[in-house]
């Protein structure tokens, strides 16, 4: 029972961790590392002693708190698809000339939309820079 609450109050700690972190930074991923040390640890010992339901309880805590503090924050910039992209910027993003045509622009732009597309491992900010060059440059012509 005791390494039931154990686990209990290290799930609340990471569920409101999460809301109001404790650590600022790169500190909750320490913090998470060091959690899952010690719930691997619980589970070894509670195993051992032959307590089967709080080891098993511990061991998932631990390869909980363990892909948690592997996770990197979203970290998110200023402006992003908001800000406005100048007619040189978006051709320069776009890879076209001044006289490109729209069928030019929007080849360009499905070329590098599916190397950059986030279901492709590009990125969410890569892809709303492609798209905002896009529209100033159609929008332009």
């Amino acid at each position: 029972m005791f390494y039931l609450l154990i686990g209990a109050v290290v799930v609340v700690f990471l569920l409101w961790g999460r809301r109001k972190p404790f650590l600022k930074g790169d500190g909750w991923r320490i913090g998470a590392g060091v959690t899952a040390v010690v719930a691997f640890a619980g589970a070894a010992y509670a195993s051992i002693r032959g307590a089967w339901e709080p080891g098993v309880v511990l061991f998932v805590i631990g390869l909980w708190t363990a892909v948690t503090a592997r996770q990197r924050p979203v970290v998110r910039r200023a402006g992003g698809a908001n800000a406005e992209v100048g007619l040189s910027e978006a051709r320069a993003i776009l890879g076209v000339g001044p006289q490109a045509t729209k069928a030019e622009i929007q080849a360009a732009h499905a070329r590098l939309i599916r190397l950059a597309h986030p279901d492709k491992g590009g990125t969410t900010g890569l892809a709303a820079q492609l798209n905002a060059a896009r529209d100033r440059l159609l929008s332009g012509k």
